[in-house]
């Protein structure tokens, strides 16, 4: 399915706000790489983060965007549907981050990278997402993709820790709410982190992400119909 090619002005700020991603990601992610600016990890384990591969995957993301654009012709719905999906997963990084794991980290929190990868990319990749989007055509149903990463991701995360793989040192889960060997366990609840057990921070995430795919949804379902009112009074 074809869509109808987006007009130059609206392709010029979302060619902008893709560079933005672009080179926040691969600055963030590198910097995350060498282990600097106060990093608590570094080398080829960061790219077993979530942070790590949302970043990355939004940034290539925008960056076929990028030359699409540049093209000038008009974009596959496949290509819009894929942004929403990697919009979701990098607003999940930068979410959770903040609210989740970021008062848990102390003084290191918001470094140089953590910054970088956890606000400049999301809020860049989102804004985005709302100055191209009018132009796909996203669905409902469609929100149901957005949890296919983080999907994915909660079963790679599994695997490693069945497995012992070494996430960030001395640990076999990457976040405290995908610690299977906790107190809480599964299913459970205790008195410190993780609070409760794995599957009800899993159940409540992907209640979570569902909700903020569909906001997205609607939203840029609102901004066509006030594109088309637009339009029709002209």
């Amino acid at each position: 399915m074809q869509i109808t090619t987006i007009p130059s002005k609206r392709r010029a700020v979302s060619l902008i706000l893709k560079c933005v991603v672009v080179i926040a990601a691969a600055v963030g992610v590198y910097a995350s790489y060498i282990g600097g600016l106060g990093a608590f990890m570094s080398g080829p384990q960061v790219f077993m983060l979530f942070t790590i591969q949302s970043n990355i995957a939004i940034a290539l993301i925008c960056a076929i965007g990028a030359v699409l654009l540049l093209g000038k012709k008009p974009v596959n719905n496949g290509w819009f549907i894929l942004k929403f999906v990697g919009t979701v997963a990098i607003t999940l990084t930068g979410a959770v981050f903040t609210f989740v794991l970021a008062p848990t980290l102390g003084d290191q929190a918001w470094n140089l990278r953590n910054t970088l990868t956890h606000v400049v990319v999301p809020i860049a990749a989102i804004i985005d997402f709302f100055v191209t989007g009018v132009f796909g055509d996203l669905k409902k149903k469609h929100t149901f993709f957005s949890l296919l990463p983080p999907i994915a991701y909660i079963i790679y995360a599994a695997i490693g820790f069945v497995n012992g793989w070494e996430f960030v040192p001395g640990k076999n889960y990457p976040y405290f709410f995908l610690n299977w060997g906790s107190p809480a366990g599964a299913f459970g609840f205790c008195a410190e982190l993780p609070f409760m057990g794995c599957v009800w921070w899993i159940l409540i995430g992907m209640a979570l992400i569902l909700l903020l795919g569909l906001i997205y949804v609607l939203i840029v379902s609102a901004m066509k119909r006030h594109r088309a009112k637009l339009e029709n009074t002209k």
